[in-house]
């Protein structure tokens, strides 16, 4: 079987980056999505992840994907864009003492497109220019759904000449690309947008439960709010899909936006910024994910609080009484 060090560079005349080695850690639920739209374009993959199965599958569906057996696969890469649930494990991959920054040369970019802690991705950023590479934060907004069409927000953090240098591959997964600032920013920027996100879809969900106890069907008074001045992206793209249909799958775990609200809260507390709202939030999803299971969908967090509430979001049939 072929090694990451088979692979040919990118053909100049296809490729984003042509003529670059590109490697990509992380095939999870967002990484195997970005990782074909990577393939798409022509840009050839040395890819690696934690589960020998998952590797094993994605290299037999996609033929310009190599799979790498350990980190020293990547030694030749000119970009590594690591697609990875938290900053633990970015550390274990990149600082270890065969991480990736034993491995990779002097000019090569380290992208980092998961959720991480942005004081954390400086430190690696520090630690990564002291041996001449470039860390890229470029965390992504959209989910599953638009990462299968190529349709993702990305959030750039890092120095001009690193964005410019991995841009081209990043605009074949993201529809647009926002440098928010220096390295650390688009991580930053991510916690908060997902802690509003949060907010969003919980505010929606007692305000359903109201009405629902008060009588209005569910689905009726989610088409007057999205009608109104009150919707936001979870009653205009989650409710009627992933939630009012009893399917929670939106792709994006309760446990991973639990981990990027507490981001968001420990970086207001570091600005000395107070978040009540945001820590009444903190709260409610905490206790959600302690009574879901350990792989529940972030959207079944109002499954939770129907059972705190005992009241279903259930369509309201002509038998039912104008109140439960």
């Amino acid at each position: 079987m072929s090694t990451g060090s088979d692979v040919a560079v990118a053909d100049a005349a296809h490729a984003p980056l042509p003529n670059r080695k590109v490697g990509l850690i992380g095939l999870g639920a967002m990484g195997a999505p970005i990782a074909q739209n990577f393939l798409g374009s022509g840009q050839p993959l040395v890819v690696r992840d934690a589960d020998p199965a998952a590797q094993k599958r994605f290299v037999e569906n996609n033929r310009m994907a190599v799979g790498a057996g350990d980190l020293t696969e990547f030694a030749d890469c000119d970009v590594v864009v690591l697609i990875l649930p938290n900053s633990d494990i970015v550390d274990q991959v990149a600082l270890g003492d065969d991480g990736l920054l034993a491995q990779l040369g002097a000019g090569s970019v380290i992208v980092d497109m998961g959720s991480s802690v942005p004081a954390r991705t400086r430190y690696l950023a520090q630690a990564a220019a002291g041996r001449g590479i470039a860390v890229v934060d470029a965390p992504v907004s959209g989910g599953v759904t638009r990462a299968l069409k190529a349709d993702l927000a990305v959030m750039l953090g890092g120095d001009d000449d690193a964005i410019a240098s991995v841009r081209p591959l990043l605009e074949t997964t993201g529809r647009r690309l926002i440098h928010i600032g220096p390295v650390g920013s688009g991580h930053a920027a991510k916690a908060l947008n997902n802690l509003l996100s949060a907010t969003g879809l919980v505010a929606a969900a007692e305000v359903l439960l109201v009405g629902r106890k008060f009588g209005i069907d569910p689905s009726t008074l989610l088409s007057v709010i999205n009608a109104s001045s009150g919707r936001n992206q979870a009653t205009e793209t989650k409710y009627e899909q992933f939630i009012l249909s009893r399917t929670y799958a939106s792709g994006f775990g309760a446990a991973l936006m639990r981990k990027d609200i507490g981001i968001a809260l420990e970086l207001a507390h570091q600005q000395d910024i107070p978040t009540v709202l945001g820590n009444a939030l903190g709260q409610v999803w905490g206790d959600a994910v302690e009574s879901l299971d350990a792989t529940a969908d972030h959207t079944e967090v109002v499954r939770y609080l129907e059972q705190l509430t005992a009241v279903s979001l259930d369509e309201i049939t002509p038998t039912d009484s104008t109140s439960d």
